[in-house]
């Protein structure tokens, strides 16, 4: 549980080298972040610097999706895939 927690390290890689369940490890450390909540450091500035970075992507990205959406542009175009067979190739859709 302290490797994901000192390192920020992903929950499914950390179990994996374990060889313990995901959901098991996950609730550990939801309960160690819980029981020591007060006791994380503050964020650094570099980490405070990519917060920023990253909430500012979020609002832009919302306000992108909300322009799409009242402009009506549809979600999902489709995309012809690589023919892999004789088959003529398929389509399937992709999210925006």
């Amino acid at each position: 549980m302290k490797m994901v927690i000192e390192t920020s390290r992903p929950i499914a890689k950390v179990a994996k080298e374990l060889g313990i369940n995901e959901g098991t490890l996950g609730n550990w450390v939801g309960i160690y972040r819980r029981e020591h909540a007060g006791e994380e450091p503050p964020l650094t500035v570099n980490e405070r610097t990519r917060l920023r970075e990253l909430e500012r992507e979020t609002r832009e990205l919302k306000m992108e999706l909300e322009f799409l959406k009242k402009a009506g542009v549809p979600r999902t175009l489709e995309v012809p895939l690589p023919a892999l067979s004789s088959r003529p190739p398929a389509k399937t859709p992709v999210l925006r």
